[in-house]
């Protein structure tokens, strides 16, 4: 048997509509496993049950759930295949959980919780992020399996059911099981390509802190006629205050978030580039940090953004001056920005010009931030080995990245477990995930399972496998 008969195998499988691919991605999407919410808690610990577990098991994998030290978090499923304890063992990842389904407002009347074929595309929530990647990745595996008999090294995949709510619990099930977790690297699916044209690897993620401004003047709303003019306004107050933060281009004002870009990362990003699909908005060139190439803001830079903002009754205004405003706002960060100082740079910054009276309030984790950020050497030995693989697979084509532009575990399985971390994404930027619509592109996901087939098969190869 050969690479080319596992790949063979990986296709027949892809392609098979009645009982292949899409039929188990569609069993997958039908559980409507939504964390934001505890009716979404039963349908969790379901998803591990079935259709996970069975999938495992049948391809000699040993399952174990770990409950939730969190009663309101979901559990996480960790299967693990020992063929060999000299050989190398890689953790694989994947997030059962989704953002919340947004039915009725998916175009046409789509379901959600159902798979929707449109040309190239396939609709349904959790195709893109996250269950369509780690199927795609098991099914890699079961390819190797079915041909091989073996894979050749030990494989372990640990599914998440709370990644989407901020991992609650999942520091504290790795750090109190790191002996069943412990690998020698994590090698994954999740997020879109750079380019939909062109396969990339990513070594980490950008942090996400999140937290409100808040500025509250004063108890109810008052006459404007009567007190405008000698009332302070707080959206006027907290909008001058946000203009502090950036400039109006989007350049980031405090200094503490402007991080170092080393010069690894510099010309890593240089000429990669960034999807301009015809389904996407258009890039605005001229906003952020001057200087700097689209890929390297995103993925070597940190962004602020405003979420949400208001003040008064948006939906029905009166002729009042309002009490209260409130942004809810975000930094997206780099390695090399300290996430304890975030926001104490921030409080100090607004200080600075004369807002001691707009709160910082966090939102979540601590001191607001709900994933780290983080970046791989790229010089691991399991690191270069899979980029100069799958280099070698494409012709030359496959970019790494230093890390993405989202927010993940990254850190965390980094933190816990200390080893490399290698992601390798098979959606695509306009792929509205976390929005209604959500979708995978056909072709894309078929292009990913071939690479992944083949880098697995050359991993576990007995004569030029990793390490031998």
């Amino acid at each position: 048997m050969s690479k080319q008969d596992a790949l063979s195998h990986a296709m027949a499988y892809y392609d098979d509509r009645d009982g292949g691919y899409f039929a188990d991605l569609g069993k997958l999407v039908r559980v409507p496993t939504e964390s934001q919410h505890a009716a979404g808690l039963t349908h969790l610990a379901a998803y591990l049950a079935d259709p996970m577990q069975p999938m495992f098991e049948q391809m000699g994998f040993t399952c174990q759930v770990f409950e939730n030290p969190f009663a309101d978090a979901g559990p996480v499923l960790l299967a693990s295949r020992i063929e060999d304890p000299d050989r190398p063992t890689l953790l694989c990842y994947g997030h059962g959980d989704v953002v919340l389904g947004m039915d009725g407002q998916w175009d046409n009347g789509m379901d959600p919780w159902a798979l929707t074929f449109e040309g190239d595309r396939v609709y349904g929530r959790g195709t893109a992020d996250n269950k369509g990647q780690h199927l795609t990745q098991l099914a890699a595996l079961r390819s190797v399996l079915a041909t091989r008999g073996s894979l050749g090294f030990n494989s372990k995949f640990c599914i998440e059911m709370g990644e989407e709510n901020g991992s609650k619990g999942f520091r504290e099930i790795l750090a109190q099981n790191r002996d069943s977790f412990s690998c020698d690297a994590f090698f994954s699916s999740d997020g879109p390509r750079s380019h939909v044209t062109k396969p990339n690897l990513t070594l980490g993620n950008r942090g996400g802190c999140h937290f409100d401004l808040v500025c509250d003047l004063r108890d109810g709303a008052h006459h404007s006629g009567n007190w405008g003019g000698v009332l302070a306004n707080p959206g006027l107050v907290l909008a001058h205050a946000l203009a502090t933060i950036t400039t109006p281009k989007g350049q980031i004002l405090v200094d503490a978030w402007r991080p170092p870009l080393p010069d690894w990362v510099r010309d890593a990003l240089r000429d990669v580039e960034r999807g301009r699909e015809a389904n996407a908005p258009r890039i605005d060139d001229d906003w952020g940090e001057p200087g700097l190439t689209p890929a390297q803001k995103i993925c070597g830079w940190n962004s602020f953004e405003v979420l949400a903002m208001v003040t008064g009754n948006p939906d029905n205004p009166v002729n009042a001056i309002p009490p209260k405003a409130v942004a809810r706002c975000q930094l997206r960060f780099v390695v090399g920005t300290d996430p304890d100082q975030i926001l104490p740079s921030l409080r100090q910054h607004l200080d600075h010009h004369g807002f001691q009276n707009i709160e910082i309030v966090p939102q979540t984790g601590t001191n607001g931030v709900k994933f780290g950020a983080s970046r791989a050497d790229p010089d691991h030995p399991i690191v270069k080995w899979i980029s100069q693989t799958l280099n070698h697979i494409t012709d030359g084509q496959c970019a790494v990245m230093p890390n993405s532009g989202g927010s993940n575990v990254t850190a965390l399985i980094g933190e816990q477990l200390d080893v490399p971390y290698i992601w390798m994404p098979l959606s695509y930027t306009a792929c509205s995930q976390h929005a209604p619509n959500e979708h995978i592109l056909e072709p894309l996901m078929r292009e990913g399972l071939a690479l992944l087939t083949q880098i697995y098969w050359e991993f576990g190869d007995e004569q030029h496998g990793f390490g031998r």
